[in-house]
């Protein structure tokens, strides 16, 4: 067992050894590119989401050096045609960047990384002949043809170097130029059975990409065939709810709603792991990842990036165009840029069909909130911290200070949100109901009756409390939005599986810019 070749698979005995969801499919699909003109995959996704248990695992599949049946035997992979094929036949080499990153922050990382991955090399193959002035990808190919084996590379955060130093640096330079050495060519198709290399961020556009241009790229925004393996699914988690006797809606409010390609239901594996070992759903996001990460990027304010980042507060969606970002942290030079850059680190998910992204639950929610506060939006900061309270006096029939309160909303945000747009002023009613996303599920311009509420809050399972129907009225008074409900049947669709509900009719004087509230419980005779 070496350092960077042939580790063995102790990394996945443990994996196994723990609660283990299975991602075995993964080998599946990279199998049907082994000794193909695809063998080069660049697999990236963000942190939490087990990046580095697939590397282990396929470490273990491929190594030549141990004997792995008993591990994969009752996973599903073993039912894959290619599951004899390819476990335990090759040579593998394994390079977590992020080792050398922290140990070396300047220019001469990357003849590191090469001189310890050769010495290492030549150790496992003492009797092939080299020349001292071989690199590492010399010394592979005088192996290649003296013994007839093909390496499998895995390479782990592949793009630490790419956070660590900015394009144009020596080291950077040097990285590329490594790249392009170890992948690119005659040479590299003969040494490497397959390539799979993980991160956070795709291929750097510009020089990293034409190093790389022959890798198939998968990631938060192009997923393809590796999306069901990004993270937990539905029935996956609800069978662990089962198992572990956890409040599977519960866990669905904190860590569901990604959609990666395909798969439009995804949850945070590691936040997962966290609640059932902790027996406890609570945000885990921030005792792995630090605030100011999102903070810095929401703060540049691009085109309006501030009102998107309301509304999605508020539940909504917004567009983004991923195509232009250059997949360099560096280089954040527009709203889509940033968008983008919280999509890969999963603070938004993305919908591809719609090119619109989104907050994807309860637990990045609060991050969102945390990075407000820390970049002092101190209007928005207010509104969301008064929500707890406007709630209560919704659920109590304090018309008067629910007035009080939406009111304050809207004039503490007109400078965000045009003072009498109808769809703001919804988004700024939204917003100011915030701490009631933790209890209910928002539901704007909801189909029910004969038309559409303005917004419903819907209680989540388990919840005993009343369901919300608002409807918002300019230039009238609250009892005809009060009367619209009734008349229209807004609350039809609710009452399927609750009697409970509370009708709140706000009416907004355009002239004097002030609000009335008339809140009352619905009766079945109405």
């Amino acid at each position: 067992m070496g350092t960077y070749i042939n580790l063995g698979n102790e990394g996945f005995r443990q994996i196994r050894n723990s609660e283990y969801i299975d991602k075995s499919g993964l080998i599946a699909v990279v199998n049907q590119t082994l000794f193909t003109e695809q063998k080069f995959n660049c697999v990236t996704r963000c942190r939490r989401f087990g990046k580095s248990m697939a590397a282990k695992m396929l470490c273990a599949y491929y190594d030549n050096s141990c004997d792995s049946r008993n591990l994969f035997s009752d996973l599903t992979i073993a039912n894959d045609p290619s599951f004899e094929e390819h476990l335990n036949k090759n040579p593998v080499l394994y390079l977590d960047l992020s080792e050398f990153v922290t140990r070396f922050q300047d220019d001469s990382i990357v003849n590191q990384i090469d001189a310890a991955m050769k010495a290492d090399v030549l150790n496992t193959y003492p009797d092939v002949k080299t020349e001292k002035e071989d690199d590492l990808m010399a010394c592979l190919i005088r192996i290649m043809e003296a013994t007839g084996d093909q390496f499998v590379f895995i390479i782990d955060e592949w793009d630490a170097i790419c956070r660590e130093f900015k394009a144009g640096t020596t080291a950077m330079d040097c990285y590329v130029d490594w790249l392009r050495r170890m992948f690119k060519g005659v040479n590299a198709s003969r040494v490497f059975a397959g390539v799979y290399m993980t991160g956070i961020l795709p291929i750097k556009k510009y020089k990293t990409q034409s190093a790389l241009n022959n890798f198939q790229e998968y990631s938060m925004v192009t997923p393809g065939a590796m999306a069901p393996y990004f993270g937990f699914t539905k029935d996956e988690v609800r069978q662990l709810a089962q198992k572990h006797g956890m409040d599977f809606a519960e866990m669905e409010k904190w860590y569901d709603g990604y959609q990666i390609g395909s798969q439009t239901s995804m949850f945070n594996p590691n936040s997962v792991m966290m609640a059932i070992r902790n027996e406890w759903c609570d945000s885990y996001w921030a005792k792995t990842s630090a605030t100011d990460a999102i903070s810095r990027y929401i703060n540049m304010n691009y085109d309006g990036l501030k009102d998107d980042i309301i509304r999605m507060l508020a539940g909504e969606r917004c567009k983004v165009n991923p195509n232009g970002f250059k997949n360099d942290l560096s280089e954040v030079n527009s709203r889509d840029d940033v968008l983008t850059v919280l999509i890969h680190l999963g603070y938004l998910s993305y919908d591809r069909v719609r090119r619109e992204c989104r907050i994807p639950n309860m637990e990045v929610m609060g991050e969102m909130e945390n990075a407000i506060n820390d970049v002092r939006w101190v209007h928005v900061g207010k509104t969301l911290k008064q929500s707890e309270q406007l709630l209560e006096d919704t659920l109590a029939g304090k018309a008067d200070a629910v007035a009080r309160a939406v009111e304050d909303a809207h004039s503490e945000n007109t400078s965000i949100l045009s003072y009498n747009d109808e769809n703001s002023m919804a988004c700024v009613l939204a917003i100011a109901y915030y701490y009631a996303h933790g209890d209910y599920i928002f539901h704007r311009e909801m189909a029910s009756g004969k038309g559409f509420a303005d917004l419903v809050l819907q209680p989540r399972k388990n919840v005993d409390k009343p369901a919300v129907i608002i409807e918002l009225k300019y230039g009238h008074r609250a009892e005809e939005a009060i009367d619209q409900i009734k008349e229209r049947r807004y609350w039809e669709k609710m009452a399927l599986d609750t009697t409970n509900i509370l009708l709140v009719g706000i009416a907004y004087d355009r002239e004097a810019k002030t609000h009335e509230c008339i809140i009352e419980p619905l009766t079945i005779d109405d």
